[in-house]
């Protein structure tokens, strides 16, 4: 069977079928439960309200009957898309042995490790398991640098998000997470990244790149900066929540000169970008570098199974045993669905279809931004892209308004969608890597209608 043909046979057919307009009748006595019995911090059901019934591949069903196109896929967790077979037949297999064993090995674990380390540099030589969140997977990352330097400073940048616990929330840059919460690690702290299209330095936007890595050279170099040496710089090579910001290999490639020259840890954050989203295997590999840290969640699990790794250079493996430690560190199902899936993207050239699928997508919305008054940007690797909303395309003034009504209105017509960045303006596609370009561009179609209907008010 040819790729196009197995990608197609993933999903439901006949994708999209909105029957009622959702949150349909069954949805909304879900919906009204949920709000009644769960926390007030619930917050996708509030973007796209319904309640879920089924998914395959890069489709949802609600219990409703409305089908969707999953351009979301739980946030970048499903890049293999929903039930996939072979990933579900291993871990119904592994259910059937043991599912605990905390961090003894066993086969299916040395499976998980030796797969690892198949789609990794041989410099990062060393993996370790954590927490099953991806948020765990960036405490770690910080634990380690700090232990080997035993400096305890970590410069990140804005816009970045690298999760919502102690450590990973301190370097996270949205204030929208941390107001109220009072003080959290200390030594954390932010310079601007390269976001051309909101150009932080007032330079020519061609060169946003080198000057956001000579800033980072200068508050290191000038003891008056206010930034002592580091542990460690962290970065996401790919920025997500912060509105899919992709900078040019060049500013990755000073930042680890910079660091390397300096003694200080490169930690990259793969766990949105990673595991071919890009179509790179790793989002850092478009830059030809090596970190000294890699995190690693999301698709780690393979269909959602919750799993989190790092990966890293042999010199920092200088932890004594029980220095970090965790009681789901020994997901036995997760490392079942998880090598099994990354062997598929492997023998299925899973990293290559999202590269080909993602230059045809943005070949659409690069015409779309042309044509349209409200969509100042459209930006994109492999299959992470975003469409960045603004009210005026001069001035760039940014419309979170637009880009709710851009994820209401894609929902509304079969199409799940997500949206962040720094004003919350950016409609983010994240689809499963297997989704078949037949699904692709129906979702491309009705978000361009989407949009075109905005721009001319026909959706009021």
């Amino acid at each position: 069977m040819d790729q196009k043909k197995r990608f197609e046979e993933l999903s439901i057919s006949g994708a999209p079928k909105i029957l009622t307009t959702p949150p349909g009748p069954k949805s909304l006595e879900i919906l009204k439960m949920q709000e009644e019995l769960e926390s007030s911090a619930v917050s996708y059901p509030r973007g796209m309200p319904m309640a879920l019934a089924r998914g395959k591949g890069a489709t949802l069903e609600d219990v409703d009957g409305n089908i969707f196109i999953d351009c979301f896929s739980g946030a970048g967790v499903m890049a293999l898309g929903h039930a996939h077979p072979e990933v579900l037949k291993a871990a119904h297999e592994q259910i059937d042995k043991v599912t605990h064993t905390l961090d003894i090995p066993s086969d299916t674990r040395m499976k998980m490790v030796k797969t690892l380390r198949s789609i990794l540099p041989k410099e990062l030589s060393r993996v370790f398991f954590g927490g099953p969140t991806g948020s765990d997977a960036v405490e770690q990352a910080i634990k380690l640098a700090k232990f080997n330097t035993q400096r305890f400073g970590i410069i990140a940048f804005e816009g970045a998000y690298h999760g919502m616990t102690g450590a990973s929330l301190a370097v996270t840059s949205d204030s929208g997470h941390k107001d109220g919460i009072g003080p959290l690690v200390p030594g954390v702290q932010f310079i601007p990244f390269p976001y051309r299209y909101r150009n932080p330095f007032g330079c020519p936007d061609d060169m946003v790149d080198e000057f956001a890595a000579d800033n980072l050279e200068r508050v290191l170099d000038d003891s008056h900066s206010g930034y002592s040496k580091p542990a460690a710089v962290i970065l996401e090579p790919v920025q997500g929540e912060g509105g899919t910001i992709i900078p040019t290999p060049k500013f990755l490639q000073r930042v680890r000169e910079i660091t390397s020259a300096r003694g200080i840890l490169l930690i990259c954050d793969e766990i949105q970008a990673g595991l071919g989203r890009t179509g790179k295997m790793f989002s850092f590999e478009h830059s030809g570098i090596v970190p000294d840290i890699i995190t690693i969640s999301k698709a780690l699990g393979g269909i959602g199974f919750p799993i989190s790794a790092i990966a890293y250079r042999e010199e920092l493996n200088t932890m004594p045993p029980a220095k970090s430690i965790g009681t789901f560190r020994g997901n036995m199902v997760a490392f079942a669905a998880g090598a099994e899936a990354l062997n598929w993207m492997v023998e299925n050239k899973v990293p290559e279809y999202a590269t080909e699928l993602g230059e045809k997508v943005m070949a659409r919305f690069r015409e779309t931004e042309k044509k349209s008054k409200i969509l100042g940007e459209a930006r994109g690797i492999g299959l992470m892209i975003a469409l960045e909303m603004v009210e005026d395309k001069t001035t760039k003034k940014p419309s979170a308004d637009l880009a709710k009504q851009v994820r209401k209105l894609a929902h509304q017509r079969g199409v799940m969608i997500e949206v962040g960045g720094h004003h919350n303006n950016v409609a983010r596609l994240l689809p499963p890597l297997i989704i078949s370009e037949e699904l692709m561009m129906k979702a491309v179609d009705i978000l361009e209608g989407v949009i075109k209907d905005l721009e001319t008010g026909k959706s009021k």
